[in-house]
């Protein structure tokens, strides 16, 4: 596992060290494959990634997938499989296959920090290269960054909500395997403590943790048996399960079993608001004050917020935090915003932007500050064509993340989540209410940075 220089958290790491080129839509090819022909391939172009709005009723969105996007394009590359591949279902030419047996990206990428929160219109990542080397990341780049954004935005609402309680991802069985350990590793920026996925323990360095689930008590021939049992391999400060039959008949047996120094319950279905306080009292009058109560079972961040005046010290989320509590994309786009008219890195580049009914662009590579009071309240998202004169506690949002070809931006992802945590911090007190609402600040475009 690679380690950050500073010696923190591993840096992110891929799942797999296959090729990434074909994680891509035909079209792509074939809009590289005719701009190979017309001769505008090696225009320098400028595309932008943007939400043209927040999922209704939401007041920001998060930043996540940026370090699983650094290592992906790092790995776009066409070997001998995929380019045979490319050839035999037509989908490329000669000169198409040449020049993809070749790519290796060398162009610029600056971004928002992953853990940043951003709103509409924000340019969270600016891509800058050749059209041909540019064009070909669009579907890598939006695949990444429509689901780990979403993720973590739904998993931020969830953090407000449970307060100073521990949060637990345990949502790898409700979606794709390996969106699981993306969506593992979003909650954790977000301010998620724990996973169950031990791949991305594995891969990204999340804290991990797992109980015990309904099958195991029911294969031993008594509930005392099953306890006894997980106890005696992981000792009394395990988490028992105490639903499968009647909670408080398993609280008693779970105190008798493992003592006071019992470490959790985990209560998974039932009127939780009912059941957790019933819980509370009996596991008291067992003298196991210490002993936590853990909730599970379809939470989302309205139901974490309704028991909130209960007795439970923790939640484990599942199904809701891997379809984005019911926003599985972030509604992202990748767009044209400038180019040059010939090729060559000295050609001054020309602002262009589409104008669809309903889906009108803005033109020009844009640049990004965020506003603040003398505080370090937010207070306005500014995007201008020109970079920005900041103020004393303004702060700018692009970063460098690829310079010429080569990463620049890699970080720990304790650090995307401490600054999360900063920058959550950072957003007015109603912009952490779950009621729906507008964006928490305004977006204003401005062609210079006045």
């Amino acid at each position: 596992m690679t380690s950050d220089p500073d010696g923190e958290k591993p840096l992110s790491v891929p799942a797999t060290q296959a090729s990434t080129g074909l994680l891509t839509d035909q079209y792509e090819i074939t809009m590289l494959r005719a701009a190979l022909r017309s001769g505008v391939a090696p225009r320098r172009a400028v595309f932008e990634v943007f939400a043209r709005h927040l999922p209704h009723g939401r007041r920001y969105g998060v930043v996540a997938g940026t370090g699983r996007l650094l290592d992906a394009v790092a790995r776009f590359r066409f070997g001998p499989e995929e380019l045979g591949f490319l050839s035999d279902a037509g989908v490329a030419d000669e000169a198409t296959l040449r020049y993809l047996e070749a790519y290796a990206y060398s162009g610029d990428i600056w971004g928002y920090a992953e853990g940043d929160c951003y709103f509409p219109g924000s340019p969270i990542l600016v891509v800058e290269a050749p059209f041909a080397e540019a064009v070909v990341l669009e579907t890598l780049v939006l695949s990444i960054l429509n689901h780990d954004c979403a993720i973590a935005s739904a998993a931020s609402r969830m953090v407000t909500a449970a307060g100073d309680r521990p949060l637990v991802e345990m949502g790898s069985r409700r979606t794709h395997e390996l969106a699981a350990v993306a969506s593992a590793r979003a909650a954790y920026i977000a301010g998620f403590d724990l996973t169950s996925n031990l791949r991305a323990g594995h891969d990204y360095g999340v804290p991990t943790s797992g109980t015990a689930a309904h099958a195991f008590t029911l294969v031993h021939d008594s509930e005392r048996d099953a306890f006894r049992a997980q106890v005696d391999a992981l000792g009394p400060g395990t988490t028992l399960l105490v639903d499968t039959y009647d909670v408080a008949t398993a609280v008693r047996t779970a105190v008798e079993v493992a003592g006071t120094g019992l470490g959790a319950v985990r209560i998974d279905s039932g009127d939780l608001l009912v059941v957790a306080r019933q819980a509370r009292a009996e596991l008291d009058s067992l003298g196991a004050t210490k002993t936590r109560i853990v909730v599970s079972g379809d939470l989302d961040e309205y139901s974490i917020a309704a028991l909130g005046a209960t007795p439970v010290d923790s939640y484990g989320v599942g199904t809701s935090l891997v379809v984005g509590s019911g926003v599985p994309t972030a509604a992202l786009v990748y767009k044209l915003v400038a180019r040059a008219d010939e090729a060559g890195d000295s050609v001054p580049l020309r602002a262009v932007a589409k104008r669809s009914v309903g889906k009108p662009g803005r033109p020009g590579r844009k640049w990004a500050v965020r506003r603040r009071d003398a505080a370090g309240a937010a207070l306005a998202e500014l995007i201008t064509t020109v970079p920005a004169d900041p103020g004393p506690g303004d702060r700018v949002l692009l970063q460098p993340l690829i310079r010429d070809g080569e990463i620049v931006g890699r970080e720990s992802l304790e650090a995307a989540r401490s600054r999360h945590r900063e920058v959550r911090a950072e957003l007015p007190v109603y912009a952490l209410q779950l009621s729906r609402g507008y964006p928490a600040i305004p977006t204003v475009f401005g062609p210079d940075g006045d």
